[in-house]
């Protein structure tokens, strides 16, 4: 079914800038142009199933993978050991990989997401491949900034191959040297690949789909040279910057030995640090450092479930909003139920970070802010989702409880009835319009266990990277990379 594109809808309640402005009783929402066009109060409370309006969601740090964590067997794992894991399945077709996650983040409220592209599926090449997560994006009805994954060091760990090849044992070296070492291209060589997919989208005409971005995976896996063509590419063309940085506590002990003037000065001294640049994680980030990423503009992506999942730490949110920085919410892939649901995530960093006692850190507006890309308002973009407000609000004693305190307490993806990007439904009665999830995702599951049968090679992989996580564990927790980071 074709996305339907509304004239007016009507809601029983709206936030039109949840935490910001009060909610309202019985409203209709009038679109042209795929901006909202007016907001009129209704005289009589509006017939049927109740809606609840509010702005639609965004998520500003992922990877458009689509098997989760657990079904690879990487459940529990810190990501230093977790990162191999994504390679225990063969490579699959882009878009139905790209298609099943996008439709996910889109049946759960997400309309603008971010990709960096880390795992590349492998059987096209890669400007083919990028052109079908673009068509994806385009077919299910969600807009994508698409970071082109950077990288040029340091296949296996913080510190170069070698070093980390002598710490595992000997009989999984060179099954692990052969499918994990990072290959060392020219940075020229791999800022033309960005060019080259640019011109591919434009020549498709994904550029209102897919936003294209420079992807340095992170500082630990990204030459100085690298990363300053990186800086001056995005300077010359006005492309943004997407990152990994200090996610875990390891990367911030190798940051504080490769860099001790500082990791963020570094960025700053080499023209990286500014407002084109988002930051995912920042985990371990320090006072600091934070109020320069402030001062220069640049954005944080906080992954609240996947630091938690992957036991990385709880980003200091709250402290980030003291020092002024901008800060967005990203699942990483890794939303707290695997399951791409942003409603539960933002419920989830609230109540994380919104402070102890009587002491506030994060208002509902911040959350809100922090949570989706914009408000319900005339002459703004007409993104926004309708809740089914009768499942939620199942219990109702008293008709002057706030909407909001009701969404926070309990609002998941599982409310989400329809969703609308750009003046169009995409989502209706929860399921996606675009294309056939179902059938899709039975598709994607059908090649990637027949490519599993038909590969007995990649049992003995299982098992190898099985044994490399285990051998990470005192690598890591040693401090053993520290001798070979720089």
């Amino acid at each position: 079914m074709s996305a339907a594109v509304p004239t007016a809808i009507d809601c029983a309640w709206l936030l039109r800038e949840p935490g910001a402005a009060p909610a309202q009783r019985d409203r209709r929402i009038h679109f042209e142009g795929g901006r909202v066009a007016a907001i009129e109060a209704l005289p009589d409370p509006v017939p049927g199933r109740r809606r609840l309006a509010l702005p639609a969601l965004a998520n500003a740090h992922d990877h458009a993978r689509t098997v989760r964590s657990a079904t690879l067997g990487a459940f529990g794992q810190p990501l230093e050991s977790w990162l191999p894991f994504l390679g225990v399945v063969p490579g699959m077709d882009p878009y139905l990989c790209a298609a099943t996650s996008f439709a996910r983040s889109l049946r759960n409220g997400v309309v603008d997401l971010m990709v960096h592209y880390t795992r590349v599926q492998g059987g096209l090449p890669y400007v083919d491949e990028a052109a079908a997560v673009g068509r994806a994006a385009r077919d299910v009805g969600v807009r994508i900034g698409f970071a082109v994954a950077l990288r040029d060091r340091h296949g296996l760990g913080y510190a170069d191959d070698a070093t980390v090849l002598a710490a595992l044992r000997p009989a999984i070296r060179d099954d692990i040297a052969r499918r994990l070492s990072a290959p060392s291209v020219p940075p020229a060589l791999q800022l033309a690949l960005v060019e080259e997919v640019a011109q591919r989208f434009a020549a498709e005409g994904l550029g209102a789909h897919a936003d294209l971005q420079y992807g340095p995976t992170g500082v630990q896996w990204c030459s100085t040279p690298l990363l300053e063509a990186i800086a001056q590419a995005s300077a010359d063309t006005g492309r943004r910057v997407h990152m990994h940085l200090l996610e875990t506590q390891y990367q911030r002990a190798w940051a504080d030995a490769a860099h001790p003037g500082g990791i963020v000065r570094f960025l700053d001294d080499i023209g990286l640090l500014g407002p084109r640049l988002t930051l995912a994680h920042c985990t371990w980030a320090r006072p600091e450092e934070l109020a320069l990423i402030a001062e220069r503009g640049a954005t944080i992506a906080v992954n609240t479930s996947s630091n938690l999942g992957l036991q990385s730490g709880i980003a200091p949110l709250a402290q980030m909003l003291a020092s002024g920085c901008r800060v967005a919410m990203g699942l990483d892939g890794m939303a707290f139920d695997e399951d791409d649901d942003a409603l539960r995530e933002a419920r989830l960093a609230y109540a994380l970070h919104r402070g102890w006692g009587y002491d506030t850190t994060m208002t509902p507006a911040q959350l809100w802010r922090f949570a989706s890309r914009g408000r319900i308002a005339p002459g703004e973009p007409a993104d926004l989702l309708l809740l089914d407000w009768d499942t939620l609000d199942d219990d109702a004693l008293f008709d002057d409880v706030d909407p909001l305190d009701l969404l926070l307490a309990r609002g998941t993806g599982r409310h989400v009835h329809t969703v609308i990007a750009g003046g169009r439904t995409v989502v209706e009665a929860g399921r996606v319009l675009g294309v056939d999830e179902v059938a899709l995702q039975v598709e994607l599951r059908a090649r990637m266990r027949a490519a599993l049968a038909a590969d007995t090679a990649h049992a003995g992989w299982r098992r190898t990277v099985q044994a490399f996580a285990e051998d990470m564990a005192p690598f890591c927790r040693d401090g053993r990379f520290l001798g070979g980071c720089c």
